[in-house]
């Protein structure tokens, strides 16, 4: 694994805990989780499984720690590493679609619909949901993912431009 690629991953998810920690919880103690952007973020610069996996259960053990949902703990593992697995495999089927802006944008909102989908698909076998299921997706999940979109697209815009300007290749 090159090391610079974890280090920005690293960096990334430390990020990622940061505006997890200061996002309010919202409907039914579910917070926007921005920490998908974050992985996302991630996955796109260091396309290798192994990563995919370390960035899932990183990701997925500081948002059980952090979460504000009861009984979030596994839940979150499990949506991270179905998500991150199911994100991968977006890209690598993606690969040589042309328009890296429009394909990020798209892998960012199904990859949040996914891990939405699946946190509280476990969180109503675990733990039971406060409210229903739709109520959560349509309040919580589907407005996470236009804003993980737009998140998602910046952030990685911006670690793309700083790399160039600072003359870091990640190719090696």
């Amino acid at each position: 694994m090159n090391i610079k690629k974890s280090i920005i991953t690293a960096l990334l998810i430390a990020i990622g805990y940061i505006l997890h920690q200061i996002v309010p919880g919202a409907l039914g103690g579910m917070k926007f989780d921005i920490m998908l952007s974050m992985i996302f973020v991630a996955l796109f610069i260091n396309q290798d499984f192994k990563n995919t996996i370390i960035t899932a259960i990183l990701g997925g053990t500081i948002t059980a720690m952090t979460t504000t949902f009861p009984g979030g703990q596994i839940p979150n593992i499990i949506d991270k590493v179905v998500t991150c697995i199911a994100v991968y495999g977006m890209l690598k089927a993606t690969q040589n679609f042309r328009h890296s802006k429009i394909r990020i944008g798209l892998i960012s909102f199904v990859g949040t619909i996914i891990s939405g989908s699946v946190f509280l698909g476990s969180a109503l076998v675990f733990v039971q949901l406060p409210v229903s299921f739709t109520t959560l997706f349509i309040g919580i999940v589907l407005p996470t993912s236009i804003t993980n979109v737009l998140i998602t697209s910046l952030i990685y815009e911006v670690i793309q431009k700083s790399m160039r300007v600072a003359g870091i290749d990640l190719t090696k």
